[in-house]
């Protein structure tokens, strides 16, 4: 059965013109974007390339074959959005896992403890600490999402739209979807002084200054409504930090060099509706 979606055509997606005497303007180019559902004959290798990239350097703890086979297996839950039909990689998708269903699984086990040893890391994320050290693990439905780094924040809500609506078609099939809490695995990211910019030693070059160390950015806007809506969220360091100069190597769009982390927002079944609308009516095109 395909994606039961709601289209959103012709998006724009901003960049930097290529031209050299274009200075700031940038050239809108229209996309049509779709929704399918996860495809195991042809998303593998999609999915496994954003999972690395949702987990950064962390990636390499998990067996990231065996969570997108387990993603591929719930076909009727979850998106994935592409451009050139379905037979591409996914520019982006979104899924549910059930924590406590999994619980056995490998994979799950051993995000579960890591979701558990970063939250008691951070006095922020208490009560989700609390709920991951429970025994049996409650029925928390990981989010688990992620986009290519040019996608438009638009896409979001409607994955996260019908992700409820197919959480509604699921119980009404006696299906183990029936959450307590959502909890979303995101990133964010710190700014520092560039190594390139503080070697630079000559006279008429001024410095630039570092970000503020305690200041947290987030890469995805819609985490701001999700956060808002939160029983906790925080961040925490990863447990395989780059090398000094990855930071630099992360300044495309910024004169600073940036560090990212991980972030974790856990919101309570209960709120998990009006927490949609609110990111529904967020990224509400202007009339």
């Amino acid at each position: 059965m395909g994606k039961r979606k709601q289209d959103l055509s012709d998006v724009p997606m901003s960049g930097t013109a290529d031209d050299d005497d274009s200075g700031d303007d940038t050239e809108l180019i229209n996309v049509d974007f779709e929704w399918f559902d996860p495809q195991p004959a042809v998303d593998f290798h999609g999915l496994k390339n954003l999972c690395r990239q949702l987990f950064d350097n962390d990636a390499q703890d998990f067996d990231m074959s065996a969570l997108s086979d387990l993603i591929l297996s719930q076909p009727t839950l979850g998106s994935t959005v592409k451009v050139d039909g379905n037979e591409t990689d996914p520019y982006a998708f979104l899924s549910v896992l059930n924590l406590q269903e999994h619980k056995d699984k490998p994979v799950v086990r051993d995000l579960t403890n890591y979701l558990k040893n970063k939250s008691a890391s951070n006095p922020s994320l208490s009560a989700l600490s609390d709920l991951l050290s429970q025994d049996p693990i409650p029925p928390i439905g990981l989010i688990l999402t992620e986009r290519l780094i040019n996608m438009p924040a638009e896409i979001v809500p409607p994955m996260y739209n019908m992700l409820q609506e197919e959480i509604a078609w699921a119980l009404e099939d006696k299906e183990p979807y029936s959450f307590t809490h959502y909890l979303i695995v995101s990133k964010n990211y710190k700014e520092l002084e560039s190594k390139l910019d503080a070697e630079e030693s000559r006279p008429q070059k001024k410095s630039k200054k570092g970000g503020d160390p305690a200041q947290r950015f987030l890469f995805h806007p819609e985490d701001e409504i999700l956060e808002r809506n939160a029983v906790c969220s925080g961040a925490f360091e990863y447990t395989h930090q780059h090398d000094e100069g990855h930071s630099d190597s992360k300044r495309a769009f910024q004169e600073l060099g940036i560090v990212t982390n991980g972030s974790l927002i856990l919101i309570e079944a209960a709120k998990f509706e009006s927490t949609v609308k609110a990111m529904m009516e967020y990224f509400k095109p202007p009339a």
